[in-house]
């Protein structure tokens, strides 16, 4: 039973899962790897995750805090020269504009994660300030903040376009 349950969530939810992690790391490989290490987890312990008032969000955010710690261990790595920089050569997620996309990335941290949970997953705040374990009113200023500077970076590249 545990199984089939973790197998419908699994399809109902990872095209989702994966875009906002795309959304939020802009590399396709590295989101790909994220999420399926997120749900590997999620499988381990899915007699609790099931229960999470929010699965999606949890997968999202254990994918999220694997890259920081990623990041953690990289910045204590010697860089190796000739290797080519492919970060920003990112295939859009499905649905998002290229544009948008590029903008989300300039954003900090924790605004692309609060776009992520509350607009691409649908997340309400109570449940993206759970997620984020952030205050609700916390959420939607990071909210207010990501908005006006997406509107702002948008407008600039459409006037940039004409």
């Amino acid at each position: 039973m545990e199984q089939l349950e973790f197998r419908e969530f699994y399809r109902a939810s990872q095209g989702d899962c994966l875009r906002t992690v795309l959304a939020c790391v802009g590399d396709r490989q590295l989101a790909e790897d994220l999420v399926a290490d997120a749900y590997a987890k999620a499988w381990a312990s899915w007699a609790r995750v099931g229960r999470h008032p929010a699965p999606r969000a949890w997968v999202v955010r254990t994918a999220l805090n694997t890259r920081v710690s990623w990041w953690r261990r990289r910045r204590r790595e010697v860089a190796v020269g000739g290797v080519p920089d492919v970060a920003g050569h990112v295939d859009p997620p499905g649905g998002l504009d290229p544009t948008l996309l590029a903008a989300l990335r300039e954003l900090p941290r924790r605004q692309r994660e609060v776009i992520a949970l509350r607009v691409l997953l649908d997340l309400d705040t109570r449940a993206t300030a759970r997620a984020l374990g952030i205050a609700e009113g916390t959420v939607t200023a990071h909210l207010s903040r990501a908005v006006t500077a997406l509107r702002g970076h948008l407008v600039t590249a459409e006037e940039g376009e004409r």
